[in-house]
């Protein structure tokens, strides 16, 4: 088989686990529905008892947005309270639905999380991180960050048709995974720095 010059890149950005049992799942935050339905099935199949989707709205647009596609959004003030209610209508009792809504960036979605869990006294030594697919290496580098003694399984979902077969064949997809490339080393200088010793 030939070896294409961006399989590396692939490799890196597109990870993905079997899901196996596991004490939460993770939705970072978001304006799209798909992760949190993914993570809905996970949990439907009982592979973890609860699932904490994290965000307040993106720092870049600093309110929450809903997407075209998905116009009940735009009732809700936060990227959790929306989440929420998409696990909920996935039929995830609310009680397993655990609250994490002021995180404006991924890493805020990891630091955020652990500082709830902490406040809510839950322990984690397995965790399942359901993602966007072409943001799986980011999310799971700030979650294993914040949570250095958990095992992680990524179980992805693909969004916006970008996924590990396709994502070089548009340029929104080039430039979504380059992006993920580049900011895999621009937004770490400090955290590496924290970590050298």
């Amino acid at each position: 088989m030939e070896t294409r010059f961006y399989d590396c890149i692939t490799d890196f950005i597109f990870i993905e686990d079997p899901p196996d049992s596991a004490d939460i799942i993770f939705v970072p935050g978001g304006n799209y529905p798909e992760a949190a339905r993914h993570a809905a099935q996970l949990y439907h199949q009982g592979y973890a008892p609860y699932i904490m989707p994290s965000g307040r709205f993106s720092i870049t647009r600093g309110r929450f947005e809903y997407i075209p596609e998905q116009p009940s959004a735009c009732s809700f003030a936060t990227e959790w309270e929306y989440l929420r209610d998409v696990l909920i209508r996935e039929g995830v009792p609310p009680q397993a639905i655990l609250r994490e809504d002021q995180a404006t960036y991924t890493y805020e979605n990891a630091i955020f999380s652990r500082k709830a869990l902490q406040r809510m006294g839950i322990s984690v030594d397995r965790a399942i991180l359901s993602c966007q697919a072409f943001h799986a290496r980011r999310s799971l580098m700030y979650y294993q960050e914040q949570f250095p003694a958990v095992q992680f399984f990524v179980c992805p979902v693909v969004t916006r048709g970008i996924s590990r077969q396709s994502w070089m064949r548009t340029d929104e997809g080039i430039d979504t995974v380059l992006g993920e490339v580049e900011r895999c080393g621009a937004q770490f200088h400090e955290i590496m720095r924290v970590h050298k010793e």
